[in-house]
Formats: C-alpha cells, sequence, structure tokens
C-alpha cells in the first residue's frame, strides 16, 4: 500500500509536472509568437520608412538635376548669344578695317603727288601703312580676348548658378 500510495503520489507530481511544463511551453510560444509579431511590424514600417525616405531623396535628385539642366541650357543661349553679337562684331570690324587698308592706301598712293621730296613721302606711306596693319592686328586680337573673356565669364555665371541651385 506504501508503494500504490507512493506511486499515486508520484504519478500527481508527474502529472502536475508535465501539465506545468505544457504551461509553460504555451506561455513561450505565445510569447515568441508576439514578439515575432512585433518585430514583423517593424521590419514593415521600417520599409516603409527606407522606401519614403528613397523617394523623397530621388525627388531632390531629380529636382537638383533639373536646375542643373537649366543652368546649362541658360548658359549655353547666353554663349551662342556672346558668339553671335562678336560674330556681328567681327564683321563690323572687318568692314572698319577694310576702310582703313582703303584710307592707307590712298593715303600711300597720294604720297608721291605731293611736293616734298620722293624719300619723305615714301616713309610717310610706309608710317600709314605700318599703323594700318598695327591697327588692323590689335583690332583682330582685342576681339580674340573679348569673345573668350565673354564666354569665361558665362561659363563662370553658370557655374555659380548651378551650384546655387544645388545647395539651396
Amino acid at each position: 500500500m506504501i508503494w500504490g500510495k507512493a506511486l499515486e503520489i508520484a504519478a500527481v507530481v508527474g502529472l502536475v509536472g508535465a501539465v506545468l511544463f505544457a504551461v509553460y511551453g504555451h506561455g513561450r510560444s505565445t510569447m515568441d509568437a508576439e514578439w515575432q509579431a512585433r518585430w514583423s511590424e517593424r521590419d514593415a514600417a521600417d520599409s516603409l520608412a527606407l522606401a519614403a525616405a528613397e523617394v523623397a531623396e530621388r525627388a531632390k535628385e531629380q529636382s537638383r538635376q533639373q536646375s542643373i539642366n537649366k543652368v546649362i541650357q541658360d548658359g549655353q543661349k547666353a554663349i551662342d548669344s556672346a558668339n553671335a553679337d562678336a560674330a556681328t562684331a567681327r564683321a563690323t570690324a572687318d568692314s572698319l578695317r577694310n576702310e582703313v587698308d582703303r584710307v592707307a592706301s590712298r593715303s600711300a598712293s597720294q604720297a608721291g603727288s605731293h611736293s616734298c621730296t620722293t624719300a619723305a613721302s615714301q616713309a610717310a606711306s610706309r608710317a600709314v601703312l605700318v599703323l594700318a596693319e598695327l591697327f588692323k592686328r590689335a583690332d583682330e586680337r582685342a576681339g580674340d580676348l573679348a569673345s573668350h573673356a565673354d564666354e569665361s565669364r558665362i561659363r563662370g555665371l553658370s557655374c555659380e548658378a548651378a551650384y546655387q541651385g544645388i545647395s539651396n
């Protein structure tokens, strides 16, 4: 009987232990499921936040690129306008140079008709021709330098505008 009672107590203790272990296992699995759900929610929220951040950054990038493209187009228009103005100035300068050549050659041909000595008239005609050539070269060089200066200025202003567009 004692053995029967001890067996009975052992069975009850074993049954209580098994029930307690089952309750512990159920609580643990419930807690794991709850934490897993929280992690899944957090991961989903992180994914949505990442996607929203990417969209916002792409919008910023596209806005900056559009700003840069506009600056480039405006700069190119300004350079084209400056080049057209330079071409007009060159044409005007060419006509002025032709007029100077015409006046210089007329002065040189008329120098021989003056009553002064032949040597003096030849020196005067050479001086007129040299001065005319000097004027032509100086005018050509000034036109070239002005063209380069205009283009450099426009490119610098375009670069500054692009920087301002990006930094804002």
